[in-house]
């Protein structure tokens, strides 16, 4: 049976109203707080294969109920925490063989 494929999709409001979609491919909470990863999902299949495979990196917090992202402003706790995703990412995504090769 094949796998089935139902990815997580995020909509952020920016400050200027504009709508951004993206891919959730992971979330973490520390004791610092919880963050996730983002990639970009893009309208054309053209506009995948010319992006450069950003990884977004936000801090999600809550307030009166509602939730939000942020970007992670101390350099320091943006190194830790994209360590964390890399490595996460690196074990989900890695350089895995298809089978029978």
């Amino acid at each position: 049976m094949a796998d089935y494929y139902d990815p997580d999709i995020v909509s952020v409001v920016d400050e200027e109203g504009k709508e951004h979609v993206f891919e959730e491919l992971d979330r973490i909470e520390t004791d610092g707080g919880k963050y996730v990863a983002l990639t970009p999902v893009y309208d054309e299949p053209e506009e995948m294969l010319e992006s450069d495979g950003e990884l977004i990196i936000l801090k999600v917090t809550e307030e009166n109920g509602e939730t939000y992202l942020s970007p992670i402003e101390d350099d320091a706790e943006f190194e830790e925490i994209g360590s964390i995703f890399e490595e996460r990412l690196a074990d989900l995504f890695g350089d895995e063989e298809p089978d029978g090769e």
